[in-house]
């Protein structure tokens, strides 16, 4: 089994979102994912608008294919509305994670009712974080950002996307907080990266991702110096746990 826990669908227009649903539901017949949790992205910076009219994309998206397609709720926690986005999807359309991409920090004060009402419902929130040599983007989350959110809501089961963009510099800041899950979704990363994260913070806190990135992604966890026990938990079973709602920290 395999469940890709961060995918995408993006864009506003028609084109653009059936490009994208098309490629997931290529991806899932072409590597054999049995689940694939997609959020609905746009602009870096997205208002109440656009925010309700990405996840409501999602939600025809997870009608269409109900067996195949999990819901992420993309969120602004700096809009007004964000808690009433939050119980409508994860209380009536069944949402289940959170989805936070480039709208502030992850540390950011705005954050901290979005983080409790995770606590409280069982709900794992997805960070995007990238630490970048060159061409950060502003209020571009990365491990230090994570890292001290985590320590803020330590009852809240946190995912840290991309290893932090570089292992090096994310996988350190989250070593020792327990309540942060990371995946390895992104086309930049060796097997050095994942085995350095295996090292560190054990299979039991790596997810598979993919970022809408297939081939590159599937393959690292096959090239990997894994255990099967090891990869059946990074395929399924650690993102089976952290989305179970009963399974609070």
């Amino acid at each position: 089994m395999i469940i890709d826990i961060h995918a995408h669908i993006w864009g506003k227009t028609p084109e653009s979102l059936a490009k994208s649903k098309n490629l997931l539901r290529g991806a899932a017949k072409d590597f054999g994912i049995d689940r694939i949790y997609v959020s609905g992205l746009c602009s870096k910076i997205s208002d109440e608008a656009e925010i309700d009219y990405l996840n409501g994309e999602v939600y025809k998206f997870m009608q269409e294919e109900p067996e195949l397609i999990g819901g992420a709720v993309y969120v602004n926690p700096e809009n007004k509305n964000v808690l009433d986005v939050l119980k409508r999807a994860t209380e009536e359309q069944g949402f289940e994670l959170i989805k936070l991409w480039c709208c502030t920090f992850a540390d950011v004060p705005a954050m901290d009712p979005v983080m409790e009402y995770a606590a409280e419902n069982g709900l794992p929130v997805l960070f995007h974080s990238f630490k970048k040599s060159c061409g950060q983007v502003p209020n571009e989350t990365t491990g230090i950002h994570v890292a001290n959110i985590a320590r803020r809501h330590p009852k809240t089961k946190i995912l840290m996307a991309h290893l932090g963009g570089t292992a090096f510099d994310g996988i350190p800041a989250i070593r020792d907080l327990n309540n942060v899950w990371c995946d390895q979704s992104g086309t930049i990363f060796h097997g050095e990266d994942l085995n350095y994260a295996i090292d560190n913070i054990g299979a039991e806190r790596i997810l598979y991702g993919t970022d809408n990135v297939y081939l590159t992604n599937i393959g690292q966890i096959l090239g990997a110096d894994l255990t099967d026990t090891e990869r059946d938990l990074i395929f399924y079973k650690n993102a089976q746990k952290i989305l179970d709602r009963n399974f609070k920290l």
